[in-house]
């Protein structure tokens, strides 16, 4: 399926080389996609020896309770995350939709939830990127793709824009749950995940209106070094 639609959208040619391929990739473009190594915290998916739960985590754990990540956020895989949420490429959500699927193995959620944008910035970009990916991957992991479930309730600035240290402040309570989640396991799931100040807010109000479980699922995480 993502072979037949990189034909049509993109005349048979990389999206990222241009040079021939029979879907939105090549084989040696996706070959040099930075797909994350396993030995990762479970709960928060930087580099751990062994896949153990990290120092950092058992000392101050998260509000989430786990984190898959597809890809490690640096060149190629920021050129198709930046393509699809600030240059209208919608063709590629799925293309890391898929990519994002193939790395979840535990798939017992009742919800998949988008982190959402708020109705300034909807307006502003015409579309949210988070949505247009999970309605890629909600189905595959056995959720119920549920945007309703999380509401923006103010504008903030870009995280990209502040410095590190201000971003848990910038998102606080940034985020309403219009209903009683009753036990339920929710997946968050964003495009990058860099200091976790979003998916960690949107943890404390999914939790706060009762769910049980909730995971990150993310197409890209940045780390210190590369992984």
């Amino acid at each position: 399926m993502l072979k037949t639609i990189g034909n049509l959208l993109f005349g048979g040619s990389c999206f990222l080389c241009r040079g021939k391929a029979e879907g939105l990739l090549c084989g040696s473009c996706d070959a040099d996609l930075p797909r994350a190594k396993r030995d990762l915290c479970p709960r928060c998916a930087l580099e751990s020896p062994a896949g153990a739960v990290c120092g950092r985590c058992l000392a101050h754990p998260p509000h989430y309770d786990a984190t898959v990540a597809a890809l490690a956020y640096r060149f190629p895989a920021d050129v198709l995350v930046q393509a699809l949420k600030f240059r209208g490429q919608l063709a590629l959500a799925p293309f890391l939709g898929d990519l994002l699927s193939n790395c979840i193995s535990s798939k017992d959620v009742d919800y998949v939830v988008p982190v959402p944008l708020s109705p300034e910035r909807l307006r502003s970009r015409g579309y949210n990127q988070a949505l247009e990916i999970a309605r890629h991957v909600a189905h595959p992991a056995g959720g119920r793709l549920a945007p309703e479930l999380c509401e923006r309730t103010r504008d903030t600035p870009a995280q990209t824009e502040l410095p590190l240290a201000e971003r848990a402040k910038n998102v606080r309570g940034a985020f309403h749950c219009p209903r009683l989640l009753a036990g339920a396991r929710v997946a968050v799931l964003d495009d990058v995940m860099t200091t976790a100040a979003t998916l960690d807010e949107m943890a404390v109000t999914l939790k706060r209106a009762g769910a049980a479980h909730v995971v990150n699922w993310v197409v890209a995480r940045t780390f210190p070094t590369h992984v």
